[in-house]
């Protein structure tokens, strides 16, 4: 596909060039990989009340290839990943996640999705391995307590396991909520301020999580996150 550029409210950036997507016409930004996993975005919109936060934004991400979405603090970059998740619905355009060559239905795409935000809500009273138990039940995991381990000593808490949440401190439960997204090795990462309230060591995780063969969104105002991906889509809006 070709890659174009034109005037808007929302842009994106590929390291030394800059992308503007256009109010009227928008050029979808491609990526030319043959990967079994990728995600389209086409013209979509989204407005709360007078407030619009994009329109007709369209692009493309491939698996391996991440992209950073920043912008101010209400310019829309939790409001995008939710529409993309699924969980939530724009007033108009097209998500589409394709795996294997095959289209996801929309109403099927929450399940192929591990998303870390600040609002998951953590059972406090539960252990780690009880709340992943119960989100492996939920998800119809074959093999739960497998991939709990794994994900357990994937984000350092495997010697924690068994402790309830409520003694956890607040980069632990961020941990957590990272292991919650990977549990089920999704094919689309959805990454809303991973690095907030962790060490330089929980960095380089979201670091290693940002760099998996998924398709992976980051959502952030932290520069040091957004240089983990190589493109970036700035969203900017304004009252209409």
């Amino acid at each position: 596909m070709s890659r174009g550029c034109g005037g808007g409210i929302a842009s994106a950036h590929y390291g030394s060039r800059s992308c503007r997507f256009s109010r009227a016409r928008t050029s979808l930004v491609s990526v030319s990989r043959p990967d079994s996993m990728h995600l389209t975005v086409s013209d979509l919109s989204m407005r709360y009340g007078a407030r619009r936060l994009f329109e007709r934004l369209s692009f493309e991400v491939a698996a391996g290839e991440p992209i950073a979405i920043v912008g101010a603090n209400g310019s829309g970059k939790s409001t995008l990943l939710r529409i993309l998740s699924g969980v939530l619905s724009p007033i108009g355009g097209k998500v589409v996640l394709t795996v294997d060559g095959r289209a996801i239905p929309s109403y099927d795409r929450p399940r192929h999705v591990g998303m870390v935000t600040p609002d998951l809500q953590l059972y406090e009273a539960f252990t780690a391995r009880e709340n992943l138990e119960f989100l492996a039940a939920a998800r119809g995991l074959a093999d739960g307590a497998l991939a709990i381990l794994n994900v357990l000593e994937r984000v350092d808490l495997a010697d924690r396991a068994d402790d309830p949440l409520s003694g956890y401190s607040t980069g632990m439960k961020q941990r957590m909520r990272i292991a919650a997204a990977l549990l089920h090795e999704p094919p689309l990462l959805l990454l809303d301020e991973p690095g907030a309230t962790l060490d330089e060591a929980g960095r380089a995780l979201v670091e290693s999580v940002a760099a998996s063969d998924a398709v992976v969104l980051l959502a952030t105002n932290d520069p040091r996150e957004a240089d983990l991906c190589p493109r970036r889509l700035t969203l900017g809006g304004r009252i209409a």
